[in-house]
């Protein structure tokens, strides 16, 4: 029974003792969610804040907050795309005076055009080729990896090959 209220009283302490460390830690570190005493945290919050930058910042970055360049840079794409919209388009003369016609004796002759239709077609081997491949996606899809899929892969190939050889000029 002694043993047990040694043993409780010595985790006792050690935990204080871990508590106590944290706080210390907690102090010279600083806190995101506690408030900061006025008195014991000033002096170590000073020293973990970064410290200034070394030269002045460029002309136009000094002072300004984030969202104020968000909302140029908005304004800027607004009436770019404004005038976008507003200005004539370089491909299209906006008032263009009209040519001056002339009148010359001038005879059509129609043209004639012939409609020529090509015809595709496709070699018996490519349609085979195409089909064994449908039938392997198919399997594996479903993984079916048995000797049907074997034979069907040797097939494609030979009719693959074929293919090639009909449709090369």
């Amino acid at each position: 029974m002694a043993t047990d209220r040694d043993e409780q009283r010595r985790q006792q302490r050690e935990l204080e003792e871990i508590r106590r460390s944290f706080a210390e830690m907690g102090a010279r570190m600083g806190s995101l969610f506690d408030p900061a005493d006025s008195d014991e945290q000033e002096a170590p919050r000073q020293s973990a804040q970064p410290a200034a930058p070394a030269g002045p910042l460029p002309l136009g970055l000094q002072g300004r907050p984030r969202w104020w360049w968000a909302a140029a840079l908005a304004l800027l794409f607004i009436a770019g795309t404004a005038f976008g919209w507003i200005l004539p388009k370089g491909g299209e003369p906006e008032a263009a005076p009209p040519a001056p016609q002339t009148t010359t004796a001038t005879t059509a002759v129609p043209r004639t055009t012939v409609a020529t239709r090509t015809v595709v077609s496709v070699p018996e081997q490519c349609l085979e080729a195409a089909e064994l491949a449908d039938e392997i996606i198919s399997a594996l899809t479903r993984n079916e990896r048995d000797n049907s899929l074997a034979l069907n892969l040797r097939d494609y190939s030979v009719a693959n090959q074929a293919c090639r050889e009909e449709a090369s000029p």
